[in-house]
């Protein structure tokens, strides 16, 4: 059996509790004896003399079997006790040889190389800034890098790198400082060259100083053969205040290794205005996809979010990340991450901040160049002034468009439809447009055109027009053409405001060779 699995201070620890049980019990049965074993009878009569002798007699019984329980008990804990010990002993004997093997093994690597063979890196010490060492050449994970001395704005250590098997270190975080910037987060290790993960990249560190920035966000760690990137660390919060106190931005996620994934971009920090979201990491070549891109950081201006990583040969693209919110402007939602380089759909856009004045939201990424569909685009964000929302992404040779994002709801005005994506060249239909965001006090938004379709394929349908209650109501998009044979696409509806109706959209028109033309919107009835 293997001591490890033995665990000697859990069975230590056990045979001092057992010990404390035993003690407890024996009390009981102590301070039981006297009204038990010496029962006085409750008359002078033979009835009452012989029920007290015969409760006396249980009681001189359950005496005699508590000195044999106890006995019993003591020898268990004994046993065990002595258990705990020759096992720790062995394991104390087996450590010693083994480690000292180690070291030989280690020693020539380490005086050629700097590098052990085996064993992990050692952390960097909180505090210092210090980098995590590097894991052994064949197997061991990287050390974590250290923190950075409290309120210096020191960087953070980075992540050590990883051996052939192991696992990344992740980055130090960033120091604070109330004298300037915040210290920026370290970079997390790359991850085993085999298998294992990245490190994660460390958190920027905040600042108090007026008009200072928080410290960037690490980068994530590269993944090894099979491993996914490591995540971006979050920026640090500007909590100084000043028109120049910014949000530290986001770290960026570590690339995929060749079978892996991107890595996700960090979040953007606090700040007057708000850090932007770190980008996604691109995926392995023969990843998943891309990571996601970070969130943009609150603010009274919004950051905006982070682009999504693109996808490698076949793979997915990233989502972008959201656009921050604002107190006056959000921040504007990142792009969506292209599609693999031969097939694979764009990712989605980032939805925009919700403000005063919202975000946009971020455009769908393009489909890979044989097959894929290209990626919506993100909503507008909701606020006074709604925000545009994002167009779709373009689809590959063969494969549709991505569908344009609705408008953010405004109260004094809606937000513009996204224009869906294009189709590709060969097959596919074009995408439907956004519909136009809704207003109480102002205009309804206008509803996105739809994408034109491929050689064979339907054009997109064009997005509604906005509602309104005071304002005039949006105009509905115009649908996309067909090409060669497919329907065009119908025109979006027109939508009604008490300052006026807005336009229909138009259909789009058919197939050269076949397919009727797109119907036109609809008035509101």
């Amino acid at each position: 059996m293997s001591f490890v699995i033995a665990a000697p201070e859990f069975l230590t620890a056990a045979a001092m509790d057992l010990a404390s049980i035993g003690s407890t019990v024996s009390a009981a049965s102590a301070a039981a004896s006297a009204p038990t074993v010496a029962i006085l009878a409750a008359g002078a009569d033979e009835v009452s003399i012989a029920v007290a002798a015969l409760f006396g007699m249980h009681g001189q019984a359950y005496q005699a079997l508590s000195v044999q329980a106890s006995a019993f008990h003591q020898q268990f804990v004994q046993a065990l006790t002595a258990g705990a010990y020759s096992y720790a002993s062995a394991e104390a004997a087996a450590v010693t040889p083994l480690q000292q093997l180690v070291d030989v093994i280690n020693a020539p690597f380490r005086s050629a190389l700097g590098r052990p063979l085996i064993g992990n890196g050692a952390n960097g010490k909180p505090g210092t800034g210090q980098d995590g060492g590097a894991g052994g050449l064949l197997y061991g994970s990287g050390g974590n890098g250290g923190s950075g001395l409290a309120g210096s704005g020191q960087k953070g250590g980075n992540g050590g790198a990883a051996g052939l098997f192991g696992n990344g270190g992740a980055g130090g975080a960033g120091a604070s400082n109330q004298a300037g910037n915040g210290g920026a987060g370290g970079n997390g290790g790359a991850g085993g060259l085999i298998w294992g993960t990245a490190g994660t990249g460390g958190n920027g560190g905040f600042t108090t100083f007026l008009d200072a920035a928080g410290g960037a966000g690490g980068a994530g760690g590269a993944g090894g053969l099979f491993g996914a990137g490591g995540a971006g660390g979050v920026g640090g919060a500007a909590l100084g205040g000043g028109a120049q106190a910014a949000g530290g931005n986001g770290g960026a996620g570590g690339v995929g290794g060749l079978f892996g994934a991107g890595g996700a971009g960090g979040a953007g920090g606090f700040g007057d205005t708000g850090g932007t979201g770190g980008a996604g990491g691109a995926g392995g070549l023969f990843g998943p996809g891309g990571g996601s891109g970070g969130v943009g950081g609150f603010g009274d201006t919004g950051g905006t979010g982070g682009d999504g990583g693109s996808g490698g040969l076949f793979g997915v693209g990233g989502a972008g990340g959201h656009g921050g919110f604002g107190s006056a402007a959000g921040g504007d939602g990142g792009a969506g991450g292209a599609g693999g380089t031969v097939f694979g759909s764009g990712g989605a856009g980032g939805a925009g901040g919700v403000a005063t004045v919202a975000g946009h939201g971020g455009h769908g990424g393009n489909a890979g160049l044989l097959y894929g569909t290209g990626g919506a685009g993100g909503a507008g964000g909701f606020g006074g002034f709604g925000g545009d929302g994002g167009d779709g992404g373009i689809g590959g040779l063969v494969g549709s468009g991505g569908a344009g994002g609705s408008g953010g709801t405004g109260t004094l005005s809606g937000g513009r439809g996204g224009a869906g994506g294009n189709a590709g060249t060969f097959y596919g239909s074009g995408g439907a447009g956004g519909a136009g965001g809704e207003s109480d006090n102002g205009d309804g938004g206008n509803g996105g055109v739809g994408g034109k379709a491929g050689l064979v394929g339907e054009g997109g349908n064009g997005g509604d027009g906005g509602a309104t209650i005071a304002g005039k109501g949006g105009s509905g998009g115009n649908g996309g053409n067909a090409w060669l044979t497919g329907q065009g696409g119908n025109g979006g509806n027109a939508a009604f405001g008490k300052a006026g109706t807005g336009s229909v959209g138009v259909g789009g028109a058919g197939g050269l060779l076949e397919g009727q033309n797109g119907e036109n919107g609809l008035l509101p009835s």
